[in-house]
């Protein structure tokens, strides 16, 4: 029969549209089975079971492999999404291995389990500083939403250490939190991380501190101050502190100092193209009560 355009015969117009709209290819391979389960019937269970026929048969092993575990996620089989990555992660390319750790990191936050995501954090953060991230150029192309984007070595580091911050938040860790998130500001500052670090400062009985930073928002010196939720969200915490007035006490830096060699290297980092590459690592090395915390 004859083909249309887009090589579709007229007799399979809705296969074909779904391949089209979807950006799948043709066929009726395992991959592309689960695909159209998990987009266009809707059916998660047998996408799942798709996707485990394409990972055993060797079919778009990357692809398969990293869906499965978003859709598990939204199973809430979190638990169960971790165990496939790590059990079939070595059949994926080593171009892949960056995109796995990233689902990673999302399913340990789903399943509470923060010290698994402090770890792969760090170790993202390792491996920007030896130059295995960005292939010694000053952008990669990321992904998000299906679109793609460039994204700078300062961006990445800043927002790894934005949800190191954060994942040290949920522990109650503030002192840790506040060092990362100062780093993270310091390289490509937002609002988000400023409200964070002002959490932190409150949090530690820094009200005077925690102003400054809010201020800081208002004031429209740090990115992102004029969207209107950021401005709600600076003036409710100015209202939390209001009761403290100046009290609390200010110290100039913070008790807990991350070890020079970590933040020279992150200074090397952020500042040369291609990345400094060092036989030594950059550690989180804490030399008071965190250290454990902090240490890669």
């Amino acid at each position: 029969m004859k083909n249309n355009n887009n090589g579709c015969t007229k007799k399979e117009p809705l296969e074909c549209n779904y391949h089209i709209i979807h950006k799948l290819p043709p066929g009726d391979s395992p991959y592309v089975k689960a695909k159209y389960a998990q987009l266009v019937e809707k059916d998660a269970e047998a996408a799942i079971v798709l996707f485990w026929k394409a990972i055993n048969a060797g079919d778009r092993v990357d692809s398969a492999l990293k869906d499965m575990a978003v859709v598990m996620k939204q199973q809430d089989r979190a638990e169960e999404a971790i165990e496939a990555i790590k059990s079939f992660r070595d059949r994926c390319s080593k171009q892949a291995q960056e995109s796995l750790d990233n689902v990673l990191i999302d399913l340990y936050k789903k399943c509470g389990k923060l010290e698994e995501q402090i770890e792969l954090l760090k170790q993202k953060l390792r491996m920007i500083y030896q130059g295995e991230v960005f292939n010694g150029k000053p952008t990669k192309t990321a992904r998000s939403h299906g679109r793609k984007f460039q994204v700078t070595i300062k961006q990445e580091t800043s927002r790894i250490l934005g949800n190191l911050g954060w994942a040290y938040m949920q522990q109650s860790n503030y002192a840790a939190a506040e060092i990362v998130y100062r780093k993270a500001q310091q390289i490509d500052p937002d609002v988000n991380k400023a409200c964070n670090l002002c959490t932190c400062l409150q949090k530690q009985s820094r009200y005077s501190e925690a102003r400054s930073v809010v201020e800081d928002v208002l004031q429209g010196k740090i990115s992102g101050s004029d969207d209107p939720k950021s401005k709600n969200r600076v003036e409710e915490m100015l209202k939390e502190l209001e009761p403290f007035g100046s009290f609390g006490y200010t110290s100039p830096s913070p008790q807990l100092n991350l070890e020079d060699a970590f933040l020279d290297g992150l200074d090397q980092l952020i500042n040369q193209y291609p990345p400094f590459r060092s036989r030594r690592l950059p550690i989180f090395e804490e030399i008071s009560p965190c250290r454990d915390q902090l240490a890669c």
